[in-house]
């Protein structure tokens, strides 16, 4: 293993640099004042994985052993600092543009049932491709008994926007995320993509189901349905994170916005989150997607990111290790190339922090069964442990 100090004097920490603006639906500017070293952990990195290729998903075992994925289509277990493929991996993961293997979750009770989940891209019969929720068991190292619990439909044309995390809620619900998909990603009340508005189909919303993909009762009926479906919210473009916080029970998300207008948001039954109606953000070529972020019938982010850092993989610190961390959400950035701590209050976003500024794109971010976090950064795919001094 390869220790690295980050920063000066293995301080990791770094104020926001000016004219570099993230502001909550409130219009706080988050503060950056100095932090008192009593509340403040020095970190320490450790590289426990390199020289892979995008690993996408993570998440441990009960024994503490490391699961993740490659985006290039392959499974691994990290146990006892030794990396070992599994075999048996989907044979048809489609690789382009952002698809291919991607998120990973181990069930809650896996100890009791030995589930583990993931997504992963694949081609249909035409042109477009699908996203693709399995389940399966380990024997050793063979993946085992796989079953395809949900599938989107082979729409997606620009092979971007799948979205794609896996998160469980305390009543053991399974949430899945998904993009908007389709065939392009231009926002505005004209778009010529709907899909996140379209309440009928699976591509931009984010999806509560049994841990075997069925539908919940109490799951909301849309309008335009007849019965509850696994749409549990709607209007999202790309939301590629999504974590459990255990102190107000709730799902939150986080996802890409264009030009602008990265959101984290608190996932609630049967609302619309405004894609591609209304955005914080600008479209790519520069042209106006609202006047203005709000309309009526939609839900707000808790926090968004102007300019855009690529929002990805999200987690709650919950150990004490960290020191005033606890209770934070940490969200990983991917063109801006940090980990961002949101510090929360009352269930709202009160402060942000840049952590670890050019480490390379953050990917994921998971709390480990020992407390400790862990980041999986590009360029090349690693795996990182925060030490706490």
């Amino acid at each position: 293993m390869k220790n690295v100090l980050l920063g000066c004097a293995c301080l990791s920490i770094m104020s926001l640099s000016s004219g570099f603006s993230c502001k909550t639906n409130g219009g706080l500017e988050p503060t950056t004042e100095n932090a008192t070293a009593d509340t403040q952990p020095k970190l320490k990195s450790n590289i426990i994985v390199n020289d892979k290729d995008v690993i996408w998903g993570m998440d441990f075992l009960p024994n503490g052993d490391l699961l993740f994925t490659e985006k290039q289509g392959k499974f691994y277990r990290y146990s006892g600092g030794k990396t070992t493929e599994l075999s048996g991996a989907p044979t048809d993961v489609f690789v382009k543009g952002q698809g291919g293997l991607l998120d990973l979750r181990v069930h809650p009770k896996y100890a009791q049932n030995g589930w583990i989940y993931a997504t992963y891209v694949s081609k249909g019969t035409d042109d477009g491709s699908q996203l693709n929720l399995i389940r399966f068991k380990l024997s050793d190292d063979a993946i085992t008994g796989t079953e395809t619990i949900f599938t989107t439909p082979a729409t997606n044309t620009m092979y971007n926007h799948y979205g794609s995390r896996i998160e469980f809620d305390n009543k053991g619900f399974l949430f899945l995320s998904i993009g908007e998909g389709g065939a392009t990603s231009y926002g505005g009340a004209e778009s010529p993509n709907m899909n996140a508005q379209n309440v009928t189909i699976p591509w931009g919303k984010v999806h509560r189901m049994t841990d075997d993909g069925k539908v919940p009762s109490d799951n909301p009926i849309l309008e335009g349905n007849s019965a509850p479906s696994t749409v549990y919210s709607y209007g999202h473009r790309n939301p590629q994170g999504l974590a459990f916080n255990p102190t107000t029970q709730e799902i939150w998300e986080s996802e890409h916005g264009p030009r602008g207008g990265d959101e984290v948001n608190v996932i609630q039954k049967g609302k619309n989150y405004g894609w591609p109606v209304v955005s914080y953000g600008i479209n790519y070529d520069g042209k106006t997607i609202s006047k203005a972020p709000a309309k009526e019938g939609v839900t707000l982010p808790q926090h968004q990111y102007t300019p855009s850092i690529g929002t990805c993989g999200i987690a709650f610190i919950t150990s004490d290790k960290y020191k005033g961390w606890k209770g934070s959400l940490l969200v990983g950035g991917l063109a801006y190339q940090y980990l961002s701590r949101l510090e929360i209050k009352d269930g709202k976003v009160v402060k942000e922090q840049k952590l670890l500024e050019s480490i390379g794109r953050v990917r994921n971010v998971k709390q480990g069964p020992d407390g400790l976090i862990y980041i999986s950064v590009e360029g090349p795919g690693r795996i990182i442990q925060l030490l706490p001094e």
